[in-house]
């Protein structure tokens, strides 16, 4: 694989996988990131959000857009946080393609949270019903993308990932249920659970969502807006879950129930066929050995 590509939040959970697995497979990379706490391979340009991106699209096959300011609580009762922290840098970056339509947007964006509520899996055709701030924010930018792909011949895949979780991820705002059970679990504290812990949700291991993005840059590009769910095509409710941490644990963990909030789905199910007939992507890790290389990470880096 001969590329060049730019990642875009590259010091996030998913980024910092994603630059290792990118170097590893001879793709020269150019990281910006707003946090020192990344440690990249030396191979790797890192640069701060103030990089001009004008020129570094120039010389770029393809941009990775990972960055996000927000979680569906941060930014719940405050939608000018999605205004300020997502979407204007992310229209800079469109502002700044205009002038390098050749060069392939990736845009990951939130199959966890763009379709709403859901009777059956979502395909990529179904219009979005966000119920957060969060969700529309990334309904918007995806609206913003294929205007500008439509308008300057640009070329775009915009990835909707279930709820993604791995080694490598912390708890953000409180967001993300795996690190937020094992921790509490580690530590011998109880976990707040909302609502009766029946909602079903799509869980996929970060390896999977990589080789995903890996597929996405490995083949030629068309012209115009492409989406794909990236899923593991399972349901799995909170109670489910739950059980299955503390079996690869081997500990119970406490909880502390609260009433159901708001912003919170009851079903988010994907339908992932068209990213397997479009690239031949699948999941490969089982839900069960996803969570207990988790597990087994979080032991081994918390004291």
């Amino acid at each position: 694989m001969s590329h060049q590509v730019l990642v875009v939040g590259a010091a996030g959970f998913i980024g910092q996988h994603l630059v290792r697995a990118w170097v590893h497979d001879g793709v020269s990379v150019c990281a910006i990131v707003n946090q020192a706490r990344a440690e990249f391979d030396p191979k790797v340009q890192t640069l701060g959000s103030e990089a001009n991106l004008g020129t570094l699209l120039t010389q770029c096959d393809a941009v990775i857009w990972l960055a996000s300011g927000t979680t569906p609580a941060s930014s719940a009762g405050n939608p000018l946080l999605e205004l300020g922290s997502n979407l204007v840098p992310l229209l800079g970056l469109l502002h700044a393609l205009q002038a390098t339509p050749q060069c392939h947007l990736i845009y990951v964006s939130s199959g966890g949270t763009v379709y709403g509520d859901v009777s059956h899996p979502a395909e990529e055709v179904l219009a979005a019903h966000p119920r957060s701030y969060y969700a529309a924010g990334k309904a918007a930018s995806e609206n913003f993308i294929e205007a500008y792909c439509r308008q300057y011949a640009g070329k775009a895949t915009v990835l909707r990932p279930s709820n993604v979780y791995g080694p490598g991820q912390t708890l953000h705002g409180g967001f993300g249920v795996v690190p937020a059970a094992m921790t509490c679990l580690h530590d011998g504290k109880p976990m707040a659970l909302w609502g009766d812990g029946e909602s079903l949700r799509d869980y996929l291991y970060i390896d999977d969502f990589i080789a995903a993005c890996m597929a996405v840059l490995q083949q030629p590009s068309p012209q115009g807006l492409r989406v794909f769910n990236v899923c593991s095509g399972q349901a799995t409710s909170l109670q489910q879950l739950l059980a299955l941490i503390e079996q690869v644990a081997g500990r119970t963990l406490q909880r502390e129930q609260h009433p159901g909030r708001a912003v919170d789905l009851r079903r988010v199910l994907l339908d992932g066929t068209r990213i397997r007939e479009a690239l031949g992507w699948a999941p490969r890790t089982s839900l069960h050995d996803g969570l207990q290389r988790t597990w087994r990470w979080l032991n081994a880096s918390r004291p």
